[in-house]
């Protein structure tokens, strides 16, 4: 708990840059129990049917104690339904929120709404992920502004996709993404 709020983490990236193999990899790792993960849909996240413990029309828990849920309408309703199901016991108990964005996603909206929404008062930002596919970003980030914008707004940047390209390709791309975002530390 970040002051008694749920911290929440944004996982964002342009569209095939790895945002769901980094959140299946998350939700196996043990650390990742009692989470509370937000998708757009379901379609959009790889989850083994063998971690599946139950499933109603918006909600799975997963054998690893996370709890999987879609976003319905918009960002506020879904945080405001979690935190309503969770206190009636309807969901288990989650300790933090993830966040996956849609890879045409602006992020600002989701961290504004985080940031200024009464309702969601009961959560917290705590970071933004972005992953960069090293393979194609360069290209990426020349056709499509909401690959800059989730790039330029990020806490930590994740290059992924390095064994498909040489390395001064892929030292052309951190070049570009420190010029985005001197802060964020890259992997």
């Amino acid at each position: 708990m970040k002051g008694g709020r749920i911290p929440v983490s944004v996982i964002t990236g342009f569209l095939g840059s790895g945002k769901t193999t980094l959140l299946n990899h998350l939700v196996h790792h043990p650390g990742m129990g009692e989470t509370a993960v937000i998708v757009n849909e379901f379609g959009e996240i790889g989850l083994d049917h063998e971690l599946i413990e139950k499933s109603d029309e918006n909600t799975i828990l997963l054998g690893s104690g996370c709890l999987c849920c879609t976003v319905r309408g918009d960002l506020v309703d879904t945080l405001g339904d979690l935190s309503v199901r969770r206190l009636k016991g309807e969901v288990p108990p989650f300790k933090r929120v993830v966040i996956e964005t849609t890879g045409l996603a602006d992020p600002a909206p989701i961290l504004h709404t985080l940031m200024s929404v009464p309702v969601v008062g009961r959560y917290a930002l705590d970071n933004v992920i972005t992953t960069v596919d090293t393979f194609n970003g360069n290209d990426t980030l020349v056709r499509h502004k909401e690959a800059v914008k989730q790039v330029a707004i990020a806490d930590r940047l994740l290059m992924t996709k390095t064994d498909l390209c040489e390395k001064d390709e892929m030292d052309k791309l951190a070049a570009k993404l420190r010029r985005l975002n001197p802060a964020a530390p890259m992997v």
